[in-house]
């Protein structure tokens, strides 16, 4: 199977960077964007398996992005990541169909294997 197309969104560069060398160290293919702005108004927004995503964001922030995605029929798999893990979000996320919503900083093996997951899923839409 080919590898999986995993979009990355994070205004932190760092973590954008981080996040992408693990996907591409899992034999996938990783872009990265600073802004769900800039992921909406990309073409990987029609090719991305997976959506790994910040909550808290300049601008649209992740849970916002969700809300665009389901308001433009964008059915993804998202992975959310947090550094302030607050319950209310993180029910908002799952009730809106996010796969997993994490708080930083979270164990590399558990997001390894949601990305495995999200991958498979996001080829059977």
């Amino acid at each position: 199977m080919s590898p999986y197309h995993i979009c990355i969104v994070d205004d932190d560069e760092s973590v954008r960077m981080a996040l992408d060398g693990l996907v591409r160290s899992m034999g996938h293919c990783a872009d990265t964007f600073g802004s769900a702005t800039e992921f909406l108004a990309s073409q990987a927004l029609h090719t991305c398996d997976c959506l790994i995503l910040d909550v808290q964001m300049p601008g649209l922030s992740g849970l916002e992005l969700q809300q665009q995605l389901l308001t433009l029929g964008v059915c993804l798999p998202l992975i959310f990541i947090t550094a302030f893990p607050e319950a209310r979000w993180r029910e908002q996320a799952l009730a809106a169909g996010a796969l997993e919503f994490l708080g930083k900083p979270f164990d590399g093996r558990t997001l390894v294997s949601l990305i495995e997951r999200a991958g498979r899923l996001g080829r059977g839409r």
